[in-house]
């Protein structure tokens, strides 16, 4: 990833306000609440909020951001929530994960650039289990439409970095689909999340 990507999170996340706030993602809250607590890995972590929900819920949590400014910050949030996380800052293919690591992988915004998303997603999968789970949100191609009405929603503006149901099936494709849905939602997350876009959501079980 170039220094101009990094550089983008440093930033955003280097003020004292959490970019997207202290509280987890909604979908993300609600699917975690249905599964045994084990061992989840959270790609593109930012801040830690999601993170820092899964080890008070007696998750034992590993993350990675690009951004040591994300770091710094969740390991704060992790310090003020009395929890600990596994937090690695770097890209995917330098962190030494192992296969079948972890019990579920939560996918929460990991928007990564166009031309290595659909790569980063299959070598996520080596390391979940079998019978492990994917919890996935993020924006689909069609949040293009809402960022024209609303820039407060937030997301990326080009439409190779958004997502189809189609490209989720062909990322995963040896899932059992438990969700896999296009749904328009309201967004509340801090600065950055403001207002109604469409998201991809996906839950899926390895087979």
């Amino acid at each position: 990833m170039n220094n101009t990507w990094t550089d983008r999170w440093n930033d955003r996340y280097s003020s004292e306000e959490f970019a997207y706030g202290e509280e987890p993602n909604n979908y993300l809250k609600e699917q975690l609440e249905k599964l045994k607590t084990g061992s989840i890995l959270f790609p593109a972590e930012g801040e830690g909020r999601n993170a820092i929900f899964a080890a008070k819920s007696g998750w034992k949590v590993a993350a990675f951001d690009i951004s040591a400014e994300g770091k710094n910050k969740a390991l704060k949030l992790a310090e003020a929530n009395n929890v600990q996380i596994d937090y690695h800052v770097g890209e995917l293919e330098t962190l030494a994960y192992k296969a079948e690591q972890f019990d579920a992988i939560a996918l929460i915004y990991a928007h990564f650039p166009a031309e290595i998303k659909a790569s980063i997603h299959k070598t996520l999968n080596q390391y979940l289990r079998k019978d492990g789970f994917i919890i996935f949100e993020a924006f689909s191609k069609k949040h293009l439409e809402y960022l024209a009405i609303n820039d407060k929603v937030g997301g990326p503006k080009d439409i190779e970095s958004l997502f189809s149901i189609e490209e989720i099936q062909a990322d995963f494709p040896t899932y059992e689909i438990i969700q896999l849905e296009e749904k328009e939602i309201e967004l509340n997350e801090g600065l950055f999340h403001n207002g109604k876009g469409s998201v991809i959501r996906f839950v899926g079980k390895k087979k």
